[in-house]
């Protein structure tokens, strides 16, 4: 058994929570990446109906699955390949994150060749150095922005930029530079109606760049995006619990070599537990002798080398039988290490652990309507 269980009702609480911090701005659900590993069209599904107002996703393909699934809402997507088929994207009435102008141009041929106009969100790069039109170049993309939409072929309903969250003084920085781009485009002729600029670590510390828009990602599933353990406070609830079971216990003498490389030997008569979870699974192999596993009620560290398919539990003489149920992570409410607490015993941020979840886990939700 292994098993990824999904709390809908904590997905709709944490969006709830986001929204009454948003001051009246609406509310994007990140759900790129199979919705950080929680399966993005049963996550989707679950704020259409909870009343969000726009999903967003990193590329058309997620997008285009999206509508394929029945879903209405709007959806954005910024991540543009050369190879994208923008009709497809332009047909399935698909907002584009645009970051040049000739990712512009492709668009606004799709669109009048499908006599339409395009739904785009310009983006521009105020310090990431990511995607987004550089600044050398926002006078042209939006010179050219507002020629097609003059001429009926897209419409530019959005504006929006990402930060770095490096400090304080950074994120100061890139604010200014995207009002000063947005200044830029209506001088142009644009007239965006939805800014957007934070994501959940700046939704919770800028209410000021709120503006029209706030994309939440990583609050949704209850998540810390400060990767401090502080989602309680800001009363967030975790969404995903990732647990297994014991499938084999035997009893081994004083000097056993366990799995791979021996970095675990037993120092007395013990009890191991083998449990059917490994790097396959998304388990970081490097959280070998770093992170605590929840069985019966108590922590064990995973103190031999975590295999493929598999790790193993010095458990010494307690009580362990196959199919006791083993917790890699969940709510530290019932005793589990926490996705921070496992995070950070792995030297990396919850949204990887969560995001990597996946192999032969099963997804099983719970909460819903």
């Amino acid at each position: 058994m292994r098993e990824l269980v999904i709390d809908l009702a904590a997905v709709v609480h944490n969006l709830d929570v986001m929204r009454s911090r948003a001051g009246g701005a609406m509310v994007m659900g990140v759900v790129k990446a199979n919705a950080y590993g929680h399966g993005m069209i049963e996550i989707a599904k679950t704020l259409e109906s909870a009343g969000v107002d726009y999903l967003g996703v990193a590329d058309n393909e997620e997008a285009l699955q999206l509508r394929a699934a029945g879903l209405t809402v709007p959806v954005l997507t910024w991540l543009q390949h050369p190879e994208d088929d923008f009709k497809a994207a332009v047909s399935a009435n698909i907002d584009l994150g645009l970051s040049s102008m000739e990712q512009l141009e492709r668009v606004a041929e799709a669109a009048e060749s499908l006599g339409t106009r395009a739904n785009v969100h310009l983006k521009v790069d105020t310090g990431l150095g990511r995607n987004g039109a550089a600044q050398s170049d926002w006078h042209k993309v939006f010179k050219l922005a507002a020629q097609l939409q003059a001429n009926e072929m897209i419409d530019v309903v959005g504006m929006f930029t990402h930060l770095s969250t490096t400090s304080e003084h950074d994120d100061m920085a890139q604010i200014g530079k995207f009002e000063a781009a947005v200044g830029e485009a209506r001088d142009a002729g644009l007239s965006p109606r939805i800014r957007h600029l934070t994501a959940s670590d700046g939704s919770l510390s800028y209410p000021d760049a709120h503006y029209e828009m706030v994309r939440v990602g990583a609050a949704l599933y209850g998540l810390d995006p400060f990767s401090a353990g502080r989602a309680g406070e800001w009363g967030l609830r975790p969404v995903m619990t990732a647990k297994s079971s014991v499938v084999q216990v035997k009893r081994v003498e004083a000097g056993q070599g366990v799995s791979y490389g021996y970095l675990h030997k037993t120092e007395k008569a013990t009890t191991l537990a083998l449990v059917p979870v490994g790097y396959a699974e998304g388990l970081p192999r490097d959280a070998t002798r770093h992170v605590q596993v929840l069985l019966n009620n108590r922590l064990y560290p995973i103190l031999a080398r975590i295999a493929m398919d598999q790790f193993v539990l010095d458990v010494g003489d307690d009580f362990v039988e196959v199919g006791d149920e083993v917790v890699l992570f969940g709510d530290p409410r019932t005793g589990a290490s926490s996705v921070d607490e496992f995070a950070a015993a792995c030297s990396t941020i919850n949204y990887e652990i969560v995001t990597r979840m996946g192999g032969r886990f099963k997804r099983v939700y719970v909460g819903g309507e």
